[in-house]
This record gives C-alpha cells, sequence and structure tokens, in this order.
C-alpha cells in the first residue's frame, strides 16, 4: 500500500465551506468507490482561523487542503482517477508519493470517522536546506529532531511523510510534510503548544530546545506551516 499526498487550492468562487462539504462528502465517496483504502482531509477553514498566528507563508499561496489518499499503487495508470477527481474540485493541485512514518500515533484523542478531530492539525512542507546533504538533513530531522519535538511540546500526533518523489507536473520540489496535531489552547497560547502552561521556566527551556534543533535542519525562509482541522473520513486498511 502507499500514501499519496495532495495539496489542493479552491477555486476563487468557491466559499472554504463549500469546498469544505464537497471534499468530505461526493469527493469522499468516488475516491472510496475508486479503490482508496484510506482517506483523510485536512482543511485550513474557519475553524482553526484562532491559529492564523502560527500560518508560515513563504511560497504564496498556502494551499487550501491537505489530502491524503492511501492506495494499492502510485503508479500513473493507478492514480490517474484520483487526479481527476479532485481536479475537477479546486483551482490547482499538486501530489507527492511520500513513505510514512508515525511516530506518535493519536490515542489521546482518537479520530471518529467523518468527525473533526480534537484541536488542530499543524502541517509543515520542509525542503532540504543546501547547507547540508540530503543523509545529513535526514539524519538530523528523524534520529534527533524526532525526540526534541516529543519532548518539547504537546503534540497528540506526529506524523513524517519523507517525500519519494512528485507525482504531478509543476508541484514544489519538497522533502518532507510533517502532521502534528495538538489540543485547542495551542492556537493562541504558546505555553500550551510547548507543554508548559503555567510553567515560563520550562517554557522557555522548551522553546530555547525546540528552536535550536530546527535550525539544525530547517530554513526557515523556506518552510511553510498551514494550521488545519483534520478529518480522518476512513482509516487506511490493507484488505
Amino acid at each position: 500500500m502507499e500514501k499519496i499526498i495532495y495539496t489542493l487550492w479552491r477555486n476563487p468562487s468557491d466559499s472554504l465551506d463549500a469546498f469544505s462539504q464537497r471534499l468530505r462528502g461526493g469527493v469522499a465517496e468516488q475516491l472510496f468507490t475508486l479503490g482508496g483504502r484510506g482517506l483523510q482531509v485536512n482543511l485550513a477553514d474557519a475553524d482553526v482561523a484562532p491559529a492564523a498566528g502560527l500560518r508560515q507563508e513563504n511560497n504564496r499561496p498556502l494551499a487550501d487542503a491537505v489530502v491524503s489518499i492511501w492506495v494499492d499503487s502510485a503508479n500513473a495508470q493507478s492514480r490517474r482517477p484520483l487526479d481527476e477527481v479532485l481536479a475537477a474540485t479546486s483551482s490547482r493541485l499538486a501530489a507527492y508519493l511520500v513513505c510514512e512514518s508515525v511516530a506518535i500515533r493519536n490515542t489521546r484523542f482518537p479520530a471518529h470517522p467523518g468527525q473533526r478531530t480534537h484541536g488542530f492539525s499543524q502541517i509543515a512542507f520542509l525542503s532540504c536546506p543546501p547547507r547540508l546533504t540530503r543523509d545529513a538533513w535526514l539524519d538530523t530531522w528523524r534520529n534527533y529532531h524526532t525526540q526534541v519535538a516529543i519532548d518539547t511540546q504537546d503534540n497528540f500526533l506526529y506524523v513524517q511523510n519523507l517525500v519519494v518523489r512528485a507525482l504531478t507536473h509543476g508541484a514544489a520540489p519538497l522533502d518532507a510534510i510533517v502532521e502534528e496535531a495538538f489540543p485547542p489552547a495551542a492556537m493562541t497560547d504558546p505555553m500550551a503548544f510547548f507543554d508548559a502552561v503555567g510553567d515560563e521556566e520550562k517554557f522557555q527551556k522548551n522553546l530555547a530546545a525546540m528552536m535550536e534543533s530546527c535550525n539544525r535542519f530547517i530554513d526557515f525562509d523556506k518552510i511553510d506551516v498551514l494550521p488545519t482541522s483534520q478529518y480522518v473520513l476512513k482509516t487506511a486498511t490493507a484488505g
């Protein structure tokens, strides 16, 4: 089974609500019919408006939605019907084949099919800085930073998607797409984000450790970060 991540931009004539309803309704049903074994929709909607201060937009405009689909094969012939369904409901899309690593599985606020997951999901789009080799970047991110991110933040879901390759022409070059879910308070309270509510010393310590680690493998003038609402419409199954 393979995982495809699509980034989607809505048509200007569409409202966010209409776009959301369509992706989670008729579009989802079509994707299931076409063989999607798992489906997750992330939307930059009104529910995450309080998290606007967490957006980082270096490559404009940011996508309005991120759709993750688990399929038997992401080869062009097998994938084409999925591309066509998603292209018909958006003004622009890009697709990536990814290798998924789940550093934290969401057992704290389990997702219920079709319902909005608790809190919010922050999606970061990463590129390997030219100052690092890909092997050094990957080692720093996966074998060092992972534990720092777990230890310093109140994240209850942490998924690291290593981009294997872009699947669509014109897709922005990316090396990773990261998903992290946080409680609602973290949208507006940095101390909640860094798991240090009411503890200034712990907050400063966690913030410093996180920034030091990020600076080792991220160029902050290249990263994009999109706060979203997460909807798990179907949990991926192999059978």
